[in-house]
């Protein structure tokens, strides 16, 4: 089953491939996560969005180049972009790679949504799903929540990971 697949049975939100045209959004999003970040700099608003323009441009083609087979989603709901989901997976292991939302989106659910779907989604595959996040983002008490556990921090991210868990019947089957 395709990622695609996956999160088709999100509630109210539509998920597509990422296109040329929603490079402005993205930009919008990026800059969103990284606000409070910016503001302890004092540097005057033209010099924080240009800033913000060359980090993206630079984390855009990092991903592009380095996990050109991943899946680069744009989550839409009512026509509107409010966020994204990059997830790469290969035959051993998945990988998040980035789950954004714009503010007002966020602490309505929908993170959780896309976490039961893609643990599901690992769980049904029994692949171990791995993701880095700063120890001070509000979803990394989510990723605990999931069984995510820290197994590295390089000082800047913690690098967590989550072993797939196997279903009640399929326990019983290996049992029998």
């Amino acid at each position: 089953m395709s990622l695609l697949q996956v999160l088709a049975h999100a509630r109210a939100l539509q998920v597509r491939p990422i296109e040329a045209a929603d490079r402005r959004f993205l930009r919008i999003l990026y800059a969103s996560t990284r606000s409070e970040e910016l503001a302890c700099t004092g540097w005057p608003p033209g010099e924080q969005q240009a800033f913000l323009a060359q980090q993206f441009d630079c984390q855009d083609r990092y991903y592009r180049e380095h996990y050109a087979d991943a899946d680069f989603l744009l989550l839409e709901r009512a026509g509107c972009s409010i966020g994204r989901l990059y997830w790469h997976a290969t035959p051993s292991a998945l990988t998040l790679m980035d789950l954004s939302l714009l503010p007002e989106w966020r602490g309505h659910g929908i993170g959780t949504e896309l976490m039961h779907l893609l643990t599901g989604h690992a769980d049904r595959t029994g692949l171990p799903i791995g993701l880095h996040v700063e120890p001070t983002n509000p979803a990394h008490r989510l990723y605990q929540r999931f069984g995510f556990e820290t197994v590295g921090d390089n000082g800047v991210y913690l690098k967590m990971r989550r072993p797939a868990r196997q279903h009640a019947h399929s326990a019983c089957e290996a049992l029998a």
